[in-house]
């Protein structure tokens, strides 16, 4: 029987989420994705996800919510939500203590999209 952990789930969903970009898209996608953590640590969730809505490269953008909604993240993820949220206004929605809770998943969720792309950028 194999068990995986959740940072076991999590990484193996960031780097085949990071293997997945194509590369006419990869640099905007790298330094989107590397500035994100810190951007939560320092603003909140919320307002991570409104800098995300702002970006210009909307297929950056779309990628990026598409591996973030993928990740499971509790709140966030489709179970209970309506198709057509995204997920910035699944974070809007949310009660503190979901709000806290998927603050610190999606914390996790990107330090292994940065890893992962970290990972592929040294090959």
């Amino acid at each position: 029987m194999n068990i995986l952990t959740r940072d076991q789930v999590r990484a193996t969903h960031a780097y085949q989420c990071v293997k997945g970009v194509v590369p006419n898209l990869w640099d905007d996608y790298e330094t989107a994705l590397l500035g994100l953590g810190t951007q939560l640590l320092r603003s909140g969730l919320a307002a991570t996800m409104a800098q995300l809505e702002r970006m210009s490269n909307k297929d950056v953008r779309g990628l990026i919510f598409d591996h973030l909604g993928r990740a499971g993240i509790p709140g966030l993820d489709d179970e209970g939500n309506e198709a057509t949220e995204t997920i910035p206004e699944r974070v809007r929605g949310l009660q503190l203590e979901s709000y806290i809770l998927a603050t610190r998943e999606m914390l996790r969720v990107l330090h292994w999209l940065k890893r992962a792309a970290q990972a592929r950028a040294a090959r």
